[in-house]
């Protein structure tokens, strides 16, 4: 299954890897220190909840690794960076 087709695994809200670009209650929206901005292109806010999705994944990888691997953080660790 691709990440574009599985939403579900697209954060609700947060900041998106260090960007500006942060999920709040379903939409994108670009946030610098003078304010903030809407996402409102289909393509651009398609290619972030990608990103998301990959980010979402890669962390779930990696704390399935460190559990594995016995890392006693593991727990505490997940979906931080």
């Amino acid at each position: 299954m691709s990440p574009r087709s599985n939403s579900s695994s697209v954060p609700r809200s947060g900041r998106l890897a260090g960007s500006p670009a942060v999920r709040r209650d379903g939409k994108w929206c670009l946030v610098v220190g003078s304010g903030s901005v809407i996402a409102t292109d289909p393509a651009f806010t398609g290619e972030l909840d990608r990103f998301a999705a990959l980010m979402a994944a890669a962390d779930q990888s990696v704390a399935v690794l460190r559990t594995a691997q016995g890392d006693p953080l593991a727990s505490r660790s997940r979906g931080r960076r």
